[in-house]
């Protein structure tokens, strides 16, 4: 692993004056570029999306090959610029871990990144509660916009995992102390103003996304939007900085931007497009990540991202790993918080054959848009040559490129044969889309369900069924879909595994999500607010007395 390069001399790389006002410094490791205070760029970068299969509960290094897979584009003379999501402090401090990646295949300094790097999420929940707390005070103050209490949908959020904030009342104690009501928390990522900053174009458009966000509905069953209470200004004054894209660096000195942390089972899980599209004026390759399995962040990137910004991504990685395979072919458990059953490290051909269901899957998504593909075989010691040649083989049976990867253990020197792999397969192409905006909200769904997920159907609840027809009698029914469903299983159902089964998709609710642009779908059982294990990550930090140092992070 290099040391790391001033950060000034990144900036250079990207045609940037760091003393010029669009270069905001940030300490030594960060500095918030305003993009429009930058200009245009001298490129017309080819973009490649990073997906994945479904995922294990440990996750199967797809910021790991992101960001080995931009190091390895460099070392080839492929200039390129790594565009990542911010970490939540959710996962840190619960079970999972931390998102900069690993080994040598690192967004730095991690713990930094970690931690909250600039502040972006503390000040998108501040602007979240702020409106929060603006509509119990207008509650609490005579109510001139006649809001129904019962009808509210605009809850709080919390940075951190907290299980018992799921459900709520809030105001009692009194009439000091506001109208009693029912609310909940969910976790920052959820917010839909994390949603918006990551989809804002400009400043313009991100004050106009916050007045457009619906609070809930007046006493008269019409909706009200934010504007109306007169909060977006002072949210917008909040999220002034927080508009701005963070540059830090890889573990080898290569630029890396860092902006916005939406997860992809309950929101649409991409890093912003402020962050996007300047990367790709100022590269020519742009390397960005969407979260879980192709049927989770992928499907978001295209239908929502891609769709209302023009992108045209010019090939489509799909990581994978033989033990994932393994795990869904029903090997072993896995668990997070828990050992790695030994028994995915033995060599296990048929396993490979059984659990590779579960890649064809992810192939036939990604096709479906019409995308080039590249399998990345993220490559781990267990790993035997059978194993990795099932794989290539079925790579190349759905016409796909592949390359194995060791960018964890040797950075981007172990990613430089997938580099070259994408350079090759690279072709900008006009996306297929499987719905149609101007289709009803739940044709739409039908058509995700069973073209993306491979669903017979749909099992639409009377709640839901109510929600769309009110959607679109206020007219939003034009608007994407963004579906909150589980990352563990092909289903909706984690305990279902990656093998794909026919199922009818379980729909509870919808949720309309104005200022974003989209209409959340609320599927099986997934909680916007994760809770807590018995033994999360937080119980073994601490800070060393003497260094400083973070321990256990």
């Amino acid at each position: 692993m290099l040391a790391p390069r001033p950060l000034a001399d990144v900036a250079r790389d990207l045609g940037l004056d760091p003393t010029h006002r669009s270069y905001h410094p940030h300490g030594h490791d960060f500095a918030k570029l305003d993009t429009v205070a930058a200009g245009p760029g001298a490129h017309d970068g080819k973009l490649i999306v990073v997906s994945a299969v479904t995922p294990t509960p440990l996750g199967e290094g797809k910021t790991v090959t992101s960001i080995s897979l931009s190091m390895g584009l460099n070392r080839i003379g492929a200039t390129s610029i790594v565009c990542l999501r911010q970490p939540s402090l959710g996962p840190v401090f619960g079970s999972k871990g931390g998102g900069a990646g690993g080994g040598k295949a690192q967004v730095i300094p991690a713990e930094a990144i970690n931690l909250g790097m600039t502040g972006d999420g503390h000040a998108i929940g501040a602007a979240h509660n702020l409106l929060a707390a603006m509509v119990d005070a207008h509650l609490r103050h005579g109510n001139e916009l006649r809001l129904d209490p019962v009808r509210l949908t605009w809850p709080r959020v919390s940075p951190v995992n907290d299980g018992s904030l799921r459900k709520l009342i809030v105001g009692l104690g009194g009439p000091l102390n506001g109208v009693p009501r029912e609310t909940f928390f969910e976790i920052n990522e959820a917010s839909e103003v994390m949603a918006i900053v990551a989809l804002a174009q400009d400043r313009a458009n991100l004050r106009r996304r916050l007045g457009a966000i619906i609070l809930g509905q007046d006493l008269g069953g019409a909706p009200v939007r934010v504007e109306q209470l007169g909060a977006a200004g002072a949210m917008n004054v909040l999220l002034r900085d927080a508009l701005y894209p963070t540059l830090t660096q890889t573990s080898e000195g290569s630029p890396a931007l860092i902006h916005a942390g939406p997860f992809a089972n309950i929101a649409h899980g991409n890093n912003s497009l402020l962050a996007t599209r300047f990367a790709l004026g100022r590269a020519p390759w742009v390397v960005t990540e969407c979260g879980f399995g192709s049927d989770l962040g992928l499907e978001k990137f295209m239908h929502i991202k891609a769709r209302s910004a023009g992108l045209q991504p010019a090939c489509v990685v799909l990581v994978c790993t033989v033990r994932a395979l393994k795990v869904h072919a029903g090997v072993a458990k896995v668990a997070v918080g828990k050992p790695l059953d030994q028994i995915v490290s033995v060599p296990d051909v048929d396993a490979v054959e059984r659990g590779a269901a579960n890649l064809r899957h992810h192939l036939r998504v990604v096709a479906g848009f019409g995308l080039k593909i590249v399998v990345a075989l993220n490559h781990f010691p267990s790993d035997s040559p059978d194993e990795i040649a099932v794989v290539e083989r079925i790579a190349r049976e759905a016409g796909a490129g592949f390359a194995v990867h060791t960018g964890f253990a040797d950075g981007g020197a172990g990613a430089t044969e997938l580099a070259r792999a994408v350079v090759a397969a690279a072709e900008t192409r006009s996306p297929t889309f499987r719905y149609e905006l101007e289709a009803p909200l739940l044709t739409k769904l039908e058509a995700l369900a069973t073209a993306v997920y491979g669903a017979t159907g749909l099992d639409i609840s009377a709640a839901a069924r109510t929600r769309a027809a009110q959607l679109e009698a206020w007219g939003f029914g034009g608007l994407p879909l963004c579906v909150a469903k589980t990352h563990l299983a092909c289903t909706h159902d984690p305990a279902d595994g990656g093998l794909p089964r026919p199922f009818s998709l379980p729909v509870r609710d919808l949720q309309l999500r104005a200022g974003a642009g989209f209409v959340t779908v609320l599927t099986g059982e997934l909680t916007t607010m994760p809770a807590l294990t018995k033994r999360p990550n937080a119980v073994d930090m601490d800070v060393d007395p003497t260094t400083g140092q973070i321990r256990g992070l």
